[in-house]
């Protein structure tokens, strides 16, 4: 999805040139004609706007009064000015008050187009050593989680609710799906963010070590034991305990970990006495430990200790909606790291990363952008960047399978019979689909059963068809369904393309 870019101006003439020329640019263009109303909406988290183009002279609330506004409401969209009046003194005004650029009226595409990427570059590098600074400080909050899917929104708001207090959490999901940094915007959201976070891999521990680095041990307590160790429950008192892939301990450590839990005190290894802690724990796995606990190799005691609140993160494939926002934080990112001067990632390329279906989740996508900005001999990424996704997205899929690429598939249908031999230019069914475009099996009418298919089914299909047809491109998709950009955003809201069927039960944003 791209970046959405706030429009305000009570000049319709003027609004609307901006707001081509924006859209011309490959952003989304939202437009408001006062400064009441882009206040309102700045304010409004589901709105997610990414930059502000703000006139400085409006009848209600002028720019300088928005520019307060946001400040007051800490709403950090880069603001560019723009006014017919371009004295010293409302540059200077408007810089003051937190403008990142001031444009002449009439601005130039050209000036425009450059203002806005600057700013929304800047923007980018300043939010990501942000997260640096609070990832080294042990400091992430909800904030850091870079998302704009409905159901990780919902989430993280569950989340938000279990750092309030200390009740144990544990996190479900796959592999490279973003636990870890959900458990550290847990701690450093609660009452024990100043305290400290200590993780432990589970599935990394030797067996015979396990219990040794959790509860500790006693100088000698066995071969190789030369010193005292307090272990990872005594380092996280007061603070919070994470446990990584606890699917993986070996039911030895299981009934300790239990214990401890249970009576707040760890017994070390070749210890007389337990030591007594104060430790908020959260665990997560990527395991079904429901089947684990069935299969008797989890005990089921334990598992209801750590299932307290549970929270499980949707995989990546059923969030597409997260990938071009995924893939400009890791772009700046490793822009910077590389010295490389890679600013934007082409619309073919984006095309190619938003129809994957990432098994890897997060960190498949994070190896993908670091090997592209590697890879990228300008300052922009294209598909040539990115090989390995677009082999796969030439691969063509098996007979009856769903291609792995596909982020969305259509659905089975029915082959249509073609038209007799030298009457390909005649339209099909009458319904004016030639031949020549028309390709079978892309869009059916009738269902499996040989029934007319519902006609919102009927156009989910055609817009799905569209997206891949034109790459993902959603001002030529727009253009060749004869809709406007704001109604096909809509028609994917509430069609449920951009996320999965499973998240009706999500509030719409």
């Amino acid at each position: 999805m791209a970046e959405r870019i706030l429009i305000v101006d009570d000049d319709p003439v003027q609004r609307r040139l901006v707001e081509n020329m924006v859209t011309r640019f490959g952003y989304e263009a939202v437009a408001v004609d006062g400064g009441d109303a882009a206040v309102s909406l700045l304010r409004d988290p589901a709105a997610a706007i990414d930059g502000v183009i703000l006139d400085l002279v409006m009848p209600d609330l002028d720019g300088l009064g928005v520019l307060a506004k946001m400040r007051e409401h800490d709403v950090t969209a880069p603001v560019i000015v723009q006014t017919a009046h371009g004295g010293i003194d409302n540059v200077v005004s408007a810089m003051r008050a937190g403008a990142a650029d001031f444009v002449v009226k009439p601005a130039s595409a050209e000036r425009l187009q450059v203002s806005l990427r600057n700013a929304l570059a800047t923007r980018a590098l300043a939010g990501e050593l942000t997260r640096i600074k609070r990832s080294r400080d042990g400091t992430l909050t909800f904030k850091d989680i870079i998302t704009r899917s409905p159901r990780m929104l919902a989430v993280l708001r569950g989340a938000e609710k279990a750092a309030t207090s200390n009740i144990p959490v544990l996190i479900e999901g796959e592999s490279g799906v973003g636990k870890e940094l959900i458990a550290r915007a847990i701690h450093g959201s609660g009452a024990r963010r100043a305290k400290p976070l200590v993780s432990v891999n589970c599935g990394a521990i030797p067996d015979n070590l396990v219990e040794s680095i959790l509860f500790g041990h006693e100088k000698g307590a066995f071969t190789g034991a030369t010193e005292r160790h307090t272990g990872k429950f005594v380092e996280a008192d007061g603070g919070t305990l994470f446990l990584d892939e606890v699917g993986e301990l070996p039911p030895a450590a299981q009934v300790k970990l239990l214990r401890a839990i249970q009576e707040g005190e760890v017994e070390p290894v070749g210890a007389r006495k337990s030591v007594k802690v104060d430790v908020r724990v959260v665990s997560a796995t990527n395991r079904d430990l429901i089947a684990d606990v069935k299969a008797g190799r989890f005990r089921e005691d334990l598992f209801y200790r750590l299932h307290v609140f549970p929270i499980t993160v949707p995989p990546l494939r059923e969030r597409a909606e997260d990938v071009p926002e995924l893939v400009r934080h890791f772009l700046v990112r490793f822009a910077a790291e590389e010295g490389k001067r890679v600013r934007a990632v082409s619309g073919e390329a984006l095309a190619l990363l938003m129809a994957h279906r990432w098994p890897g989740n997060v960190r498949q996508l994070e190896n993908t952008v670091f090997r592209a900005v590697v890879l990228a001999e300008g300052e922009e990424i294209g598909a040539d960047d990115v090989p390995q996704i677009a082999a796969i997205a030439a691969t063509p899929a098996e007979p009856g399978a769903v291609a792995n690429h596909a982020a969305l598939p259509p659905m089975p249908s029915p082959p249509i019979a073609r038209p007799p031999v030298g009457q390909e230019g005649l339209t099909t069914d009458g319904l004016g689909l030639h031949d020549a475009s028309f390709v079978p099996g892309a869009v059916s009418v009738l269902d499996a059963a040989g029934e007319v298919r519902p006609l919102e089914d009927i156009e989910a299909d055609t817009i799905r068809f569209a997206l891949t047809h034109y790459r993902g491109q959603m001002s030529e998709v727009a253009r060749k369904l004869r809709i406007g950009r704001s109604t096909l955003y809509r028609k994917l809201d509430s069609l449920g393309l951009a996320h999965s069927a499973s998240d009706s039960d999500v509030a719409a944003e």
